[in-house]
């Protein structure tokens, strides 16, 4: 199973040349602190969205215009008190009074933010966020020394402030959208190792996949030199069309890492051959000069692969990338008849940034605001690839030292344990593979298999008033048309027509040789937090391929990109049954005053609901399924091999006995209390204990997210008093050790989150030894 920390893991050495991306400001150069900054960018954000409602007004006043009568120009409420600079962190922050006076033009905070009166905590929160990035990217102008850099983020820095006067969200205007070139880097790559080692057994072959793996993940975090530093270095090179990608580079790839209000692309996925040229040479020497300069701190299982494999991979790729007839750039390039393309995701693992989902806009778009497209090549990061630190993290959050030596909680499958199973199961041969005509295999899976050799795309399109239309746009939403009058007759085809056209509605669509074949045309309300489905159908001639489920998880996907977790959809009869299959269920998440007077109602339909999360890679999730499956089985064969203990037969039925007790079997654990109603009355007793405890206080109920900022992102599994009572009372507890590891957690996260030095810290110490001593009295362990 493929490292998604790829060469960072196995080479200090390379690692260090562009692992780590460099903050904005930092002109082009590694930034050696960059993955903190972006850190305390976060925290910062997480603590001013718990702020109090009239402190959120107050920051959003600074960058609004005033509303009071008599067309005030002025452009941003100024307090007649402002802060020191910098800010003194011990300050006690007064309270916020709304009839303040601005500075600048003396009507009062109020007059500057009654447009938000009636605005969401969640459209609040979004702004407030943006506004941070301003305030970043003010920093980084001002600090920035190159003239093209400093240009840039000015650029970005207009762009989110004049998002947030509109209360929009930031669109950047461009000649071109993403991707730049076709095919790009990563596909470029994937090409070439299929070129040059298909033939090669699976071993070799995975060693091969593991370099390039680890080559795009530092382009994926290289800096480039900018405009200036590359023409001293390379006078005759064409200037022009290096600062055209090095712009889109700093505002797709660089900056939105540290401002996340902007969309961010990856730069082996948006960009293609002509920028892997300007960087090659140079990127090649300084990893290989760096490997060879910190070869004694590599590990031994990685010295070959560093020392020995890797020259001899960048010098056979670096022969494809500057000829000037090699087959791997072509778009029509053609996998060889010995195993078909590789798929992108199992060469390629997701570099851990925050929601690995990425979308472009797609270049035939008419209208940047209605119109993407969803790359077929797109990185999907896995929850079973293991990063440093064997568990998924965010490229923000990095491993210290003391969470490598956190305690695990009672019942946790050690992850030494887990990575030694990986390990066994990483060659793809190894994982059973699935028939597509077996009853296993996931609906979604031929669908999945065309759309990575690139017999189907999707593409997230609509109409448009305010530009010129596209001539192949307007001919798929034609053929969504079409497609969506047929597969539902009893649909007006005006009606149809109208809001397959209408401005306002988006089509996901599935595009196979050229021609639409099926679409789910929505409809979003992003500020009520949820997107009505409106029609989903795929022609009836590529119907049971697994597009519909495919349709679906792409469009999840989409909608988790643009932070909206919610579909409501109105079913007819014959529809229910794909809805379920999808996560839908008659059970409406969202609030009846959120949606009521928004989405058309149908009658004899059902309304049904589906609430994602964003955690999961919806497109790749059967996949991960079945490996976690095959890990899972794994674990409980090493289980058995250590426990199996063949027990003769039982002879005395033969002798005349009709019935023993079971606890005389042999073979047979009767370690846990029998009797239910026992086992309860038992627990409970215990838990009271614990409740009526003096040092009990903290964890009574659930901690609130307004008293703790940033707890639900440290703390995955919360846990607490309350809870285990609700759980004990619904006879949750079947064993006591579900019961122990309920509590074990509960001092656990207490110790992860705060400092030993605190009250918190103590009580959990305190209880924890208290409660061993009740479950050691009850006898429910050893004493």
């Amino acid at each position: 199973m493929a490292e998604s920390a790829g060469i960072q893991q196995g080479s200090p050495a390379i690692g260090a040349a562009g692992s780590v991306p460099a903050a904005p400001g930092a002109g082009g150069t590694e930034g050696s602190g960059a993955a903190g900054g972006s850190a305390r960018i976060a925290v910062k954000k997480a603590q001013l969205r718990s702020s109090p409602r009239p402190k959120k007004l107050e920051k959003l006043g600074v960058y609004s215009s005033c509303k009071a009568e008599g067309a005030c120009k002025c452009n941003g409420w100024k307090s007649q008190n402002p802060p020191p600079t910098p800010p003194r962190t011990d300050q006690q922050s007064n309270a916020v009074n709304l009839q303040e006076p601005c500075r600048s033009c003396s009507h009062t905070l109020g007059d500057h933010v009654t447009h938000l009166e009636n605005v969401s905590e969640e459209e609040m929160n979004r702004l407030l966020g943006i506004v941070l990035d301003v305030e970043y990217l003010y920093t980084c102008v001002h600090k920035e020394e190159d003239a093209d850099t400093k240009q840039v983020y000015f650029s970005l820095f207009k762009l989110l402030r004049k998002s947030i006067l509109q209360m929009g969200k930031p669109m950047l205007e461009a000649q071109e959208s993403p991707p730049f070139e076709k095919p790009s880097i990563e596909q470029g790559v994937n090409n070439f190792v299929q070129y040059k080692f298909s033939h090669l057994p699976s071993k070799e072959r995975q060693t091969i996949m593991e370099l390039a793996k680890m080559f795009l993940n530092q382009i994926n975090y290289w800096q480039l030199e900018t405009p200036s530093q590359r023409r001293q270095r390379v006078p005759n090179d064409d200037a022009a069309g290096y600062k055209a990608n090095y712009t889109r580079w700093l505002c797709y790839c660089n900056v939105p890492q540290f401002c996340d209000s902007l969309p961010r692309y990856e730069t082996t996925q948006i960009f293609g051959r002509t920028l892997l040229r300007s960087v090659f040479t140079v990127m090649r020497k300084q990893l290989l000069e760096q490997a060879r300069q910190e070869k004694d701190k590599l590990p031994p299982e990685k010295r070959t692969l560093i020392l020995t494999h890797f020259p001899k991979f960048l010098s056979m790729l670096e022969e494809e990338v500057y000829s000037h007839s090699s087959p791997i750039w072509s778009q029509d390039f053609l996998a060889g008849a010995s195993g078909g393309q590789i798929p992108i995701h199992t060469v390629i693992s997701a570099p851990p940034v925050a929601r690995p989902l990425y979308y472009s806009t797609s270049p035939v778009s008419v209208d940047p605001t209605s119109c993407g497209s969803v790359s077929p090549a797109r990185k999907t990061a896995s929850v079973l690839e293991p990063s440093p630190a064997g568990e998924k993290r965010k490229s923000s959050e990095p491993l210290t030292h003391e969470e490598k030596k956190r305690p695990r909680v009672v019942g946790d499958i050690p992850m030494d344990l887990i990575n030694e199973v990986m390990a066994t199961i990483t060659d793809p041969a190894a994982i059973p593979e699935t028939s597509l005509l077996s009853a296993h295999s996931a609906r979604d899976e031929a669908a999945r298999l065309e759309e990575r050799r690139g017999v189907i795309e999707f593409h997230v399109i609509g109409n448009s008033l305010n530009q010129k239309p596209n001539k192949r746009i307007l001919m798929w939403l034609v053929g969504l048309q079409n497609v969506f009058s047929h597969q539902l007759p009893r649909m007006p085809k005006e009606y149809i027509t109208r809001l397959v056209f209408d401005p306002k509605h988006k089509t996901l669509s599935l595009i196979k040789d050229g021609r639409v074949i099926g679409g789910i045309c929505f409809r979003m309300f992003p500020s009520q937090g949820f997107t009505e489905i409106v029609f989903c159908a795929v022609t009836s001639n590529e119907q049971v391929k697994g597009y519909g489920t495919h349709l679906m998880n792409h469009l999840k996907e989409y909608h988790i990109k643009h932070e909206i977790l919610n579909f409501l959809t109105y079913a007819d009869e014959y529809a229910i049954g794909y809805f379920k299959k999808q996560g839908f269920s008659k059970d409406i998440k969202v609030p009846k005053a959120k949606y009521v007077g928004y989405i058309k109602d149908y009658e004899g339909a059902t309304l049904m609901g589906c609430e994602l999360n964003p955690s999961i890679p919806y497109t790749e999730f059967s996949v991960i399924i079945k490996k976690q499956k095959e890990i899972i089985k794994k674990l409980i064969e090493r289980k058995q091999a250590q426990i199996r203990k063949v027990y003769p037969g039982l002879s005395c039925f033969k002798e005349g006995v009709r019935q023993i007790p079971i606890e005389s079997i042999p073979g047979i654990r009767t370690k846990e209390l029998k009797d239910p109603d026992q086992l309860y009355s038992t627990l409970k007793t215990i838990l009271q204990h614990v409740k009526s405890h003096q040092n009990a206080w903290p964890f009574m109920e659930p901690v609130k997210k307004t008293e703790a900022p940033g707890y639900y992102q440290v703390i995955r599994f919360p846990m607490d008093l309350k809870t285990m009572s609700e759980r004990l009372k619904s006879r949750y507890y079947t064993t006591r050790k579900l019961f122990m590891a309920d509590m074990q957690r509960i001092f656990t996260n207490c110790r992860e989150y705060n400092p030993p030095e605190s009250e918190y810290y103590k009580c959990a110490n305190l209880l924890e030894k208290f409660f061993y001593t009740k479950i050691k009295e009850a006898g429910l362990i050893e004493k």
